[in-house]
C-alpha cells in the first residue's frame, strides 16, 4: 500500500478529547486513509509506505487547528500566507467576522468600506488601497477572487453586514438610516445568494468601540432586529449557516441585544456564536450572557459564547499604533521621527519633562484612552507572560521605584532601544488571574476564538492563542491546567463543529488530512515583532513559536520546524461541510 504521507510513532491526540495513544496516520488524496495504534484494539503499524514519511516518536500529532474569528479578508487577497495564524498550527481560518469586509461593494463605495475596516480593524487605508484589486462587486465574485489565490491554509468567509448594508442602501446604509421593506427584501435575497455561493454564514456587530477611521459608528451599530431577521432568513433560504455577532458590551451589558439575536436565530433555526469577555473589576456581566445562552439552548437553540483564553487587550510601544503618550501634543511633535531619532529625543531630559508634563488631546482612537490603566499594563519580554502577577504591572513597578506610573511607562518604552512592548490587559483578567476564563472555557456552550488574525496590525497580536493554550494552560500554569486532550479538542473538533465544518477537526479515517506535529516540551512563544511585509510597505505585528515540527494541510507539509515550505495547498471552504460517511 502506498500513501502520500505517513506520520509514524506519534502520540495521536484525536481532537475529540479521547486519551492520546501512540500510532501511525496515513494520508491519500488529502484525506486520512488509515490510523493505527501501537497497543490496544487494532494493534499494528500502518502497512506500506508513504511518498513522504515523518517520524513523530515522542511528539504530539493533532488535527489542524480551526480559528473561528479572523479578519484575513484583505490578506487572503494580497498574500499567500495567513500569518500569524498558520505559524501557530491553524489550518482553517474563518474571516468576515464583526460584520466588516470588502464585499459586496460597488466601485463608488470602496472608500466607505476602507474607512470602516481601517477604523474597526486597524488596517491602514493605504495598505488596502494598494493591496486590493477590487476585481469583484458581488459577494460570490469576491469568493471567486479568494478561491483563485493560492495560500498556505484553508479559509472560509461569513457574509459581512456592513458591506451588505451599504451595497443595499448606499449612503443611507452608511448613515445608519432604518432599512425599508424593500431594503430588507433585497438584503434577504443577497444573503441567500452569498450562502449558495459558499458563505459560511453571516456576521454583524453592535460594539460601540467599532468605529470608522473618521470616528463615526459603523453602519450596523444600531440596525433593527427586523434587519437581522431578514438577513438571517436569507441565510436559511440559502441552506443555512452560522450567525456571528459582537454585542455592545459597554452599553449596559448583554441582555437586550443578545436576546434579539437569539430570538431571530430561534425563529429561523440557525446557530449563533457571539463574543464574550470578562471584566477586570466591578460586578461581572458575563453571568447575564450565559444565563441567556442556557435558556435558549434549553429551548432547542444552538448558541455558543466565543472566549479568548488569555487577557483581551492590546500591545503598545513606540513601534506600534499606540502608547501612553500617543495623544500628547508634545509627543506628537516627534512621533513621525524614525525610531532611533525618536528614542534619542525622548532620552533628552528636557523632552522627557515636557512630555510627562503634557496633557492628552481629546481626539483619537477610543482605545487610546485606556492605555493608562496602569494596574493592567505589563512589560512584554522575550518570553512573553500573558498571565503576569500584579507585582509586574506598571503601577506596582512605579510604586516600588517611588515614581509615577507615567514615568515608569515612559522609561520602559525606551528599553531595548525603543523596541520594548507592553501588554494592556483590558479584560479577561479579573483579580490578575485567568481563573474565570479557565472556568468559562471548560463549558460546553463556550468555544475558543477572538484571535483576530489579519486585523489590528499595529495593536494586537493574538492569533498566537493556540500556542499559548497548549504551552500555558496544559503545561506551565501551576493550577487549573487543562489536559492536552481537552485543549486540542477545544482547538479542533469544537470550533469545527460550531462552524459546521464536519469534515475536519479530528483524526479518523475519511477526515481532512490537516495535522500538527508538536514537541510539547519545547513549545514556546516568542515576543511579537514588527515586520513590514504589507502592501505599500505597511507594518504589522507578527509572532512566531518554537515546537511545531510540522504543520500539514490536506496531506501537504506547509511548515517544518517553524520554517514555511513553498507548498500552498490551502483552499477556500465554500459553506458548511458534512462529516465523512
Amino acid at each position: 500500500m502506498t500513501y502520500d504521507l505517513v506520520i509514524r510513532n506519534g502520540t495521536i491526540v484525536d481532537g475529540l478529547g479521547g486519551a492520546p495513544y501512540v500510532g501511525d496516520v496515513a494520508v491519500r488524496g488529502g484525506v486520512i486513509a488509515a490510523v493505527s495504534r501501537a497497543e490496544g484494539p487494532a494493534v499494528g503499524a500502518v502497512e506500506g509506505s508513504g511518498a513522504r514519511e515523518i517520524d513523530a516518536a515522542g511528539l504530539l500529532v493533532t488535527p489542524g487547528f480551526v480559528d473561528l474569528h479572523t479578519h484575513y479578508d484583505g490578506q487572503a487577497i494580497w498574500s499567500e500566507r495567513m500569518t500569524p495564524s498558520s505559524a501557530h498550527g491553524v489550518t482553517t481560518a474563518v474571516m468576515g467576522n464583526c460584520g466588516v469586509g470588502f464585499a459586496p461593494c460597488r466601485p463608488k463605495d470602496h472608500d466607505v468600506l476602507v474607512d470602516v475596516m481601517a477604523g474597526v480593524e486597524d488596517i491602514p487605508g493605504v495598505v488596502m488601497v494598494d493591496g486590493l484589486p477590487w476585481t469583484w462587486e458581488t459577494f460570490p465574485e469576491y469568493l471567486d477572487a479568494v478561491d483563485a489565490r493560492p495560500r498556505d491554509i484553508d479559509v472560509a468567509a461569513y457574509l459581512p453586514h456592513s458591506p451588505l448594508r451599504v451595497y443595499t442602501m448606499g449612503q443611507r446604509g452608511a448613515d445608519r438610516e432604518p432599512a425599508t421593506d424593500e431594503d430588507l427584501a433585497r438584503m434577504r435575497a443577497l444573503a441567500r445568494e452569498a450562502v449558495e455561493a459558499g458563505a459560511l454564514g453571516f456576521a454583524s456587530s453592535r460594539f460601540a468601540l467599532h468605529k470608522t477611521s473618521s470616528g463615526a459608528p459603523i453602519p450596523t451599530y444600531d440596525a433593527a432586529q427586523a434587519e437581522i431577521a431578514a438577513i438571517a432568513s436569507g441565510v436559511a433560504d440559502g441552506g443555512g449557516g452560522l450567525l456571528q455577532f459582537v454585542p455592545d458590551i459597554p452599553a449596559g451589558g448583554y441582555e437586550t441585544v443578545l436576546r434579539q439575536v437569539f430570538e431571530v436565530a430561534a425563529d429561523v433555526g440557525l446557530p449563533v456564536t457571539f463574543s464574550l469577555l470578562t471584566g477586570n473589576v466591578g460586578d461581572p456581566v458575563w453571568p447575564q450572557a450565559m444565563n441567556l445562552v442556557e435558556k435558549f439552548n434549553a429551548a432547542g437553540g444552538s448558541i455558543t459564547a466565543q472566549m479568548f483564553p488569555r487577557p483581551i487587550g492590546m500591545v503598545i510601544g513606540l513601534e506600534v499604533s499606540g502608547n501612553p503618550f500617543i495623544m500628547y501634543p508634545s509627543y506628537q511633535a516627534i512621533a513621525d521621527l524614525p525610531l532611533p531619532e525618536r528614542v534619542a529625543e525622548m532620552r533628552r531630559p528636557e523632552v522627557r519633562q515636557r512630555i510627562l508634563s503634557d496633557q492628552p488631546s481629546a481626539a483619537g482612537h477610543p482605545l487610546m484612552f485606556m492605555v493608562q490603566a496602569w494596574n493592567w499594563i505589563f512589560p512584554l519580554g522575550d518570553d512573553p507572560d500573558y498571565e503576569p502577577a500584579a507585582s509586574a504591572s506598571i503601577a506596582a513597578r512605579a510604586a516600588a521605584r517611588g515614581v509615577s506610573p507615567l514615568e515608569e511607562a515612559y522609561d520602559r518604552l525606551l528599553d531595548d532601544d525603543g523596541h520594548a512592548m507592553m501588554l494592556v490587559a483590558l479584560g479577561n483578567y479579573e483579580n490578575n488571574s485567568l481563573d474565570t476564563v479557565g472556568m468559562l472555557m471548560r463549558r460546553d456552550d463556550v468555544v475558543l476564538g477572538l484571535g483576530d488574525g489579519g486585523a489590528h496590525y499595529g495593536m494586537i497580536c493574538d492569533a498566537s492563542f493556540p500556542t499559548f493554550l497548549l504551552a500555558h494552560w496544559t503545561r506551565d500554569r501551576p493550577t487549573g491546567r487543562l489536559s492536552v486532550a481537552d485543549a486540542v479538542r477545544e482547538l479542533t473538533s469544537v470550533p469545527a463543529g460550531v462552524a459546521g465544518l464536519g469534515d475536519r477537526g479530528r483524526i479518523a479515517v475519511g477526515y481532512k488530512a490537516d495535522f500538527n506535529v508538536i514537541d510539547h516540551a519545547a513549545l514556546r512563544l516568542h515576543k511579537p515583532v514588527v515586520v513590514d511585509d504589507l502592501p505599500a510597505g505597511g507594518k504589522r505585528l507578527d509572532q512566531t513559536a518554537d515546537g511545531y515540527l510540522a504543520t500539514v494541510v490536506s496531506g501537504v507539509v506547509i511548515a517544518e520546524r517553524g520554517v514555511p515550505t513553498e507548498a500552498r495547498p490551502g483552499r477556500l471552504v465554500r459553506g458548511r461541510q458534512p462529516a465523512p460517511a
